[in-house]
């Protein structure tokens, strides 16, 4: 029930915030490679929308890619759709049990705190991820999740500044805000200046 209501809740307090965004942003980059903030919001309701024959079909389109298969409706939904009715599907849908393939409802909050940073990170929008949800997402780490998104901690120690977590055995710390460490478990690079510590570098872009 804990992260059912966290769920809830992201989906509200980020559909308000997209609701507030200027016109412009919609089309800035995002922290997702090669996605814009309108198509980093159309693919966050996916899962919502397509039922799962229609999410079958689309998966058969891309030849069974799921890299390609949601890259090409995040794109297609984020041209067919305004902005009020991109928020407003993760505003209807606060309390849809849809969860991710693995991973359950934990994966399911993971995929909306995470695109909301990669959308309020990459626009530079001081929106702080409340303390209850990234615990239950940073507890949740683990070595096979990092190897999915292209993580790679060897030698690495990542410290939280503002909470008390630490993940890796590593000589090298990694310092950062706590939301910060998370966008890099989930393969993120960090606008620079946002991490420290000796081997900080390789989790930043240039």
């Amino acid at each position: 029930m804990q992260i059912k209501a966290a769920i809830a809740a992201e989906r509200r307090e980020l559909a308000d915030l997209f609701d507030a965004l200027p016109a412009d942003d919609w089309n800035a980059p995002s922290l997702c490679a090669g996605w814009t903030v309108r198509e980093v919001v159309a693919h966050m309701s996916m899962g919502f929308r397509l039922s799962l024959p229609a999410t079958l079909g689309e998966l058969l389109k891309a030849r069974g890619s799921l890299h390609r298969m949601t890259d090409r409706v995040a794109r297609r939904d984020a041209a067919a759709h305004s902005t009020a009715e991109l928020s407003a599907f993760l505003r209807d849908h606060a309390h849809h049990p849809w969860t991710p393939p693995v991973g359950g409802l934990p994966a399911a909050l993971g995929h909306d705190v995470v695109h909301g940073l990669d959308v309020t990170t990459a626009l530079g929008l001081d929106r702080r991820v409340p303390a209850d949800r990234l615990r239950i997402l940073l507890d949740a780490i683990r070595p096979r999740g990092l190897r999915f998104f292209g993580v790679d901690l060897t030698g690495v120690r990542l410290c939280a500044e503002d909470m008390d977590w630490s993940y890796g055995a590593g000589a090298a710390p990694v310092y950062g805000a706590a939301q910060d460490l998370l966008l890099l478990a989930f393969g993120r690079r960090l606008p620079p200046g946002r991490l420290g510590g000796a081997a900080a570098g390789r989790f930043t872009g240039r």
